[in-house]
C-alpha cells in the first residue's frame, strides 16, 4: 500500500487493478449456503476507542468522531492497508451494541460504495483475504436491520472479492499474508452461493503452503510467536469450516496444525500470554486457548528448543529465552536483534519483558523496538547484536532487513543441582569487537529464584587482536556494556539496600529482589512498553547493570529472587483494570 516501490511491486499493483475490475463482471452470489461461526475476536477497549472517534491505525492517531473512515486522508504509510483489512470490524463486533453496529454498517457501506466495483485502494489479495474472513464472520452483526438493497450490494461485493482472490492469491508474499488469502478463499467458497468451485483449489494450495512454510518443529521463518499464533488460528478456522461442510482438509494442512500446537504451548508464559519476541506481542486475549482447544492437539513439545526459543518453568514461574539466530533474508523485515534476551513471568504477572514491537506507533518506534537495548540482554559499546540494513522494497513496502546477525548460537539445557540450567552464547559482537556474549541462567525447582551470569569473552588470537585494537581506539578506557532488564509497567520498582539491590513489587503482592556481585554500576532507568491497542507507549522502568570491558574475559553475576517473606502460594485476586485509551 506504499506510494512507490520496485518495478515488481508496481507490476503487481497493476495486475491487481486489472483483475479487480474483471472480477466485477462475474456472477454475484445472493446469499450464504452456510455461514462459519464468527470465530475472530477483537478488543473491547479498542472498539470503544473507535466509537469515541480515536482512530489508531498503523501508528497514527486521528481524532474524528462520527467521521466516514474512507473520507480521511492517510496520515502516513500503512494507514490504508490497516483500514482496508477490516480488522477493526473484530473490535466493533467485540463491543456489539447498537451504536457500534451502526458505525460498522456505515463504514462497510462506505467501502462498498467507493471501492466495491474493483477501484481504488484495498484491492490486494492479502487485504481481500482479511476482508472476506471478517465480512463472513460478522455477517449477522452487519446485516441486521439493513434493507434488501444494501444486503444485495454486500453479497455482490463479497462475490467480486472471491473471484479476485481466486486469481491473485499467488501474488501474496509467502507467510501470513498468503495464509490469510487462502483461508479467506476457503471461507468464501464454502459460504457463498455459486462459489463452491473455489474450495478444492484453495484447500490444496493451503496444504502446499503449510508444507513450505511450517517446518518439522512447527516453526515459521520469521520466528514471530504472535504471527505463528495467527497462522495457527487461520489453519484451525479453515479446518473447522471444511469439517462443518463435510469436506476433508488437506493432510498437509492437518499435519501443520499438529506440529504448531506443541510449539505454541512452549512459547506461552505462565499467565497465558505469548513471549514477545521478533516483532510479536502477547496475542489477543483468549485466542491461543481457543485455537489450541479447536485444534484438538494435546501433545507437548519435546525437550529442547521450540522455533529457536528455550523455556524453563518451575513452580509459578516461566522463563522464555531467544536462543537462536534471528531470521534472515526477507523473513527479517520485522525481526529484532534479541539473541539471548529473556522474559520472566510469575503466575499471572509479567516481571521481566521485552519492550515489544513499536510498529503500531510509527516507523521511529518500530526501529527502536528492534534494537538490542529494547530487550532484556547485554548490549556492547552502543551496538546491537544484529544491525539494520539499508531500506529496500519488499512486498510493496520499504523495509530494513537484519545484517551482521549472529551466525553461531550454541545452546545447552541441563538439570542443575537445585533446578534447571540454560547455557548459550552468540557471536554477534565478534566481527565488531572480537567478543562473544555468553549467558548462563539457572531457575530453581520451586521457581522462586533465578541466578544469571553474563560473560564477554575472546575465544582465539584473532578475537584478542581485534579487541586490543578496539581498546586502543578508546585509549584503554574500556568498552562500555549494559545488561538491561526491562520491567512490565505494572511492576513497582525502587532502589533498595543502599543502592545495591532493586525491590520489585507485583500487583499480586509478590516481592522480587534483584542483586548483583560487586563491580558493575546498578541504576533504575525509564523504559517503555509497546503493545497493540494502546494510543501511545506505556511508561515503565528498567534495571541496568553497566561497566566497561577491559580484559579478554568480563564476567557479571546477578540474581533475581522472591523476598523471603513472599508466600509460596499467592492467591492473585487483583483484577486488572480495563485497558485505558491512553
Amino acid at each position: 500500500m506504499s506510494d512507490l516501490g520496485s518495478w515488481p511491486a508496481a507490476a503487481s499493483r497493476f495486475l491487481n487493478r486489472v483483475h479487480a475490475r474483471l472480477a466485477a463482471r462475474g456472477h454475484a452470489a445472493t446469499g450464504f449456503v452456510s455461514q462459519p461461526e464468527p470465530r475472530s475476536t477483537g478488543a473491547f477497549a479498542r472498539g470503544r476507542q473507535l466509537l469515541a472517534g480515536n482512530l489508531m491505525f498503523a501508528g497514527h492517531l486521528v481524532e474524528a468522531r462520527d467521521a466516514m473512515l474512507w473520507d480521511l486522508d492517510a496520515p502516513g504509510p500503512g494507514w490504508d492497508a490497516d483500514i482496508h483489512g477490516f480488522r477493526w470490524l473484530d473490535d466493533l463486533a467485540a463491543v456489539g451494541d447498537p451504536r457500534t453496529r451502526v458505525l460498522a454498517q456505515k463504514w462497510l457501506s462506505g467501502w462498498i460504495d467507493r471501492y466495491g466495483r474493483g477501484r481504488g485502494a484495498g484491492w490486494s489479495p492479502d487485504l481481500a483475504g482479511q476482508r472476506l474472513i471478517r465480512w463472513i464472520h460478522h455477517a449477522i452483526f452487519v446485516l441486521r436491520g439493513i434493507d434488501s438493497e444494501r444486503s444485495g450490494r454486500f453479497y455482490e461485493a463479497l462475490s467480486r472479492q472471491t473471484v479476485f482472490l481466486s486469481r491473485r492469491w499467488g501474488a501474496t508474499p509467502p507467510g501470513l499474508p498468503r495464509f490469510e488469502a487462502l483461508t479467506g478463499l476457503v471461507y468464501a467458497g464454502l459460504s457463498l452461493e455459486g462459489m463452491e468451485a473455489h474450495v478444492d483449489p484453495a484447500r490444496r494450495a493451503l496444504g502446499a503452503e503449510c508444507a513450505r512454510q511450517v517446518d518439522a518443529q512447527g516453526g515459521i521463518p520469521t520466528r514471530n510467536p504472535e504471527e505463528l499464533l495467527e497462522v495457527f488460528t487461520l489453519l484451525t478456522w479453515a479446518a473447522a469450516a471444511l469439517d462443518e461442510a463435510d469436506r476433508d482438509a488437506d493432510p498437509r494442512h492437518l499435519s501443520a496444525i499438529a506440529r504448531i500446537a506443541p510449539t505454541l504451548r512452549t512459547l506461552r508464559h505462565a499467565d497465558g500470554g505469548l513471549a514477545r519476541f521478533q516483532g510479536g506481542g502477547r496475542g489477543i486475549d483468549g485466542r491461543l486457548d481457543q485455537a489450541l482447544a479447536a485444534s484438538g492437539v494435546r501433545k507437548r513439545q519435546a525437550d529442547g528448543l521450540a522455533m529457536g526459543y528455550a523455556r524453563l518453568s518451575a513452580g509459578r514461574t516461566s522463563l522464555v529465552i531467544d536462543a537462536a539466530p534471528p531470521p534472515s533474508g526477507k523473513a527479517s523485515a520485522d525481526a529484532h536483534a534479541s539473541t539471548l534476551a529473556f522474559e520472566l513471568t510469575s503466575g499471572r504477572r509479567p516481571l521481566i519483558v521485552s519492550c515489544g514491537s513499536g510498529a503500531v506507533f510509527g516507523e521511529d518506534w518500530r526501529r527502536a523496538g528492534r534494537a538490542t537495548p529494547s530487550h532484556s540482554t547485554l548490549c556492547l559499546d552502543g551496538y546491537s547484536s544484529a544491525r539494520l540494513g539499508a531500506p529496500r522494497w519488499i512486498g510493496g513496502a520499504e523495509r530494513e532487513l537484519l545484517e551482521d546477525a549472529p551466525g553461531k548460537v550454541p545452546v545447552q539445557i541441563d538439570p542443575a543441582a537445585d533446578g534447571l540450567r540454560f547455557e548459550g552464547g552468540h557471536d554477534g559482537f565478534v566481527q565488531t569487537h572480537g567478543l562473544t556474549h555468553a549467558r548462563v541462567l539457572e531457575l530453581t525447582f520451586d521457581g522462586r529464584g533465578l541466578v544469571g551470569e553474563d560473560m564477554l569473552l575472546t575465544l582465539n588470537d584473532v578475537d584478542k587482536k581485534l579487541f586490543d585494537r578496539r581498546l586502543d581506539s578508546v585509549r584503554l578506557s574500556g568498552l562500555p556494556w549494559q545488561i538491561r532488564f526491562h520491567l512490565h509497567p505494572d511492576v513497582d520498582a525502587e532502589i533498595d539496600m543502599g543502592g545495591s539491590a532493586v525491590s520489585m513489587a507485583l500487583r499480586s503482592g509478590e516481592i522480587w529482589v534483584f542483586r548483583h556481585d560487586p563491580g558493575p554500576d546498578l541504576t533504575l532507568e525509564p523504559s517503555v512498553y509497546l503493545e497493540k491497542g494502546r494510543l501511545r507507549p506505556r511508561a515503565s522502568k528498567q534495571v541496568v547493570l553497566s561497566g566497561r570491558a577491559m580484559e579478554y574475559a568480563t564476567r557479571v553475576r546477578w540474581s533475581l529472587a522472591k523476598a523471603q517473606d513472599t508466600a509460596i502460594a499467592v492467591r492473585d485476586l487483583v483484577t486488572d483494570e480495563a485497558e485505558p485509551s491512553t
